[in-house]
């Protein structure tokens, strides 16, 4: 049984997260609390093994107690925002300081059953992963030694790459050691709409090459990353000897929008064995599929592995497939992916 303890000062959020969450087999709300020190109290009472966190409330704002937290007493928390970009920007650095996940405030964005379907995966991917007490990433990716990875010239290659929870510090710990003359990125991030943007940004901050959050019929062109926008896939289409994306609604994939496999089944049908494919840490089994796709058609695919994984569900629904010819600790896949493009920088593009 995994035990739930609900910090939010809003007393209809706190009614409505414990109602979707008992019903759920397998998941007990233990307790509610209104601020960080009735949590405080209640985490010592109750003994919970996730808690979701509000990160406005009064007396003492969500960040600076999850600070607190995990310098004092860590643990798995799921963050619970409203969409604003401020609340983005600030759920961004709940992941660096150590949340697991992030999902939408109800009433923001989704239906109250999406918002039961996010908030169940979120604790049960909570529940199970991997967290580093040594946190703030942000500060190890640009203070340690990071080893230098060059690309003597570009390609007309696309590189995929798909990521669910704790897929933002995989995805910080791989883009900025990219060098700036890399082929097209295209990424599907599993978070919601708005938080996606800022984490673009955030990224164009500390890489090589440029990220931004991708739009309709975008040109997929070396040294840029282009990120899926939150609630809406992101397909990648052949028009000539060039690749744009196509960012449309369609109804969820695996409980997710944007869907790894829709990304991946796409840049198999476009791009095939002139593509990279790549599966990070994330609860559940989207994008196994479309890597088996990518990988038929001659594509070469790699999977993070088990031990860095924050949670080992993808990869590993992936590897049971068939769908994975190389599987990698988080630190050598930047330099996998740059070996892989100087491999087929020798050979000439294949329809």
């Amino acid at each position: 049984m995994i035990k739930v303890l609900i910090v939010d000062d809003s007393a209809l959020v706190r009614k409505l997260l414990s109602e979707e969450l008992e019903k759920e087999k397998g998941i007990e709300v233990v307790g509610t609390a209104i601020n960080p020190y009735v949590a405080r109290e209640k985490i010592v009472e109750l003994e919970p093994d996730v808690l979701t966190l509000d990160l406005e409330m009064p007396r003492m704002d969500g960040l600076s107690f999850l600070s607190k937290l995990m310098k004092h007493h860590p643990m798995p928390v799921v963050v619970v925002s409203s969409l604003t970009p401020k609340n983005s920007e600030n759920a961004l650095s709940a992941l660096r300081l150590g949340a697991v996940d992030v999902i939408c405030k109800p009433g923001s964005a989704y239906s109250t059953q999406n918002i039961s379907q996010e908030i169940v995966k979120a604790v049960k991917a909570a529940s199970i992963a991997k967290f580093d007490k040594n946190l703030e990433l942000g500060d190890q990716t640009q203070s340690r030694s990071i080893p230098k990875v060059r690309l003597n010239r570009t390609t007309k290659k696309i590189i995929a790459i798909g990521s669910s929870t704790g897929g933002t510090k995989a995805l910080e710990a791989i883009l900025p050691r990219l060098p700036a003359n890399m082929p097209g990125l295209v990424i599907v991030q599993h978070m919601p709409p708005v938080f996606t943007q800022s984490f673009s940004e955030r990224l164009n901050t500390i890489c090589k090459i440029d990220v931004k959050e991708a739009e309709d019929r975008d040109l997929i062109r070396p040294g840029q990353a282009l990120i899926a926008p939150g609630n809406h896939h992101m397909l990648v289409e052949k028009r000539g000897a060039k690749y744009y994306t196509k960012i449309k609604q369609g109804p969820p994939v695996h409980h997710h929008r944007p869907s790894v496999d829709v990304l991946f089944n796409s840049v198999a049908k476009a791009a095939g064995i002139n593509s990279t494919g790549v599966i990070l840490t994330g609860m559940g089994s989207d994008g196994g599929k479309g890597l088996r796709a990518m990988k038929e058609k001659g594509a070469h695919t790699m999977a993070q592995d088990e031990e860095t994984s924050v949670v080992f569900g993808m990869p590993k629904v992936a590897q049971e497939m068939g769908a994975v010819a190389e599987v990698l600790p988080l630190d050598k896949i930047a330099e996998a992916i740059v070996n892989d493009i100087k491999e087929k920088a020798e050979q000439p593009a294949r329809s």
